[in-house]
């Protein structure tokens, strides 16, 4: 019987963005691909950990900065932003922006619906300050 290499389980790009974002939001200031790909355990390669910082700089989730012939980089945004983001960007691909939210609003549960009444309602009273 051969013995066969266990392969890694392949993470999808989401949850790549979400390690790389928390790594990032662990530093004490900006950091750099190599120090985040040794905070993930180095089973990254190195130009993964430049794939997915770039991709996040592209979404505004992150900022970079010189620092020699490299970049340092910073969060911009925790999870629920990045999360944000991402829903911006499908209602905006949408051409029924109306069918698309109201599709969304009948979907969420007694909770949630009245957590977003009341998020709706401090934006409300903010606006008339």
């Amino acid at each position: 019987m051969t013995e066969q290499r266990q392969r890694p389980r392949r993470r999808g790009q989401g949850e790549l963005e979400a390690l790389v974002l928390a790594a990032l939001r662990e530093a004490d200031g900006p950091a750099t691909a190599g120090w985040v790909q040794d905070r993930l355990g180095g089973d990254l390669a190195y130009t993964t950990v430049i794939t997915i910082l770039t991709r996040l700089l592209a979404k505004g989730a992150v900022t970079r900065e010189r620092a020699g012939r490299s970049f340092a980089w910073t969060p911009a945004s925790d999870q629920a932003g990045l999360a944000a983001h991402k829903m911006r960007r499908v209602l905006d691909s949408e051409s029924d922006r109306e069918a698309v939210l109201a599709s969304f609003v009948t979907g969420l549960g007694p909770d949630d619906e009245r957590l977003l009444r009341e998020l709706l309602g401090q934006s409300r009273n903010e606006g008339e300050d």
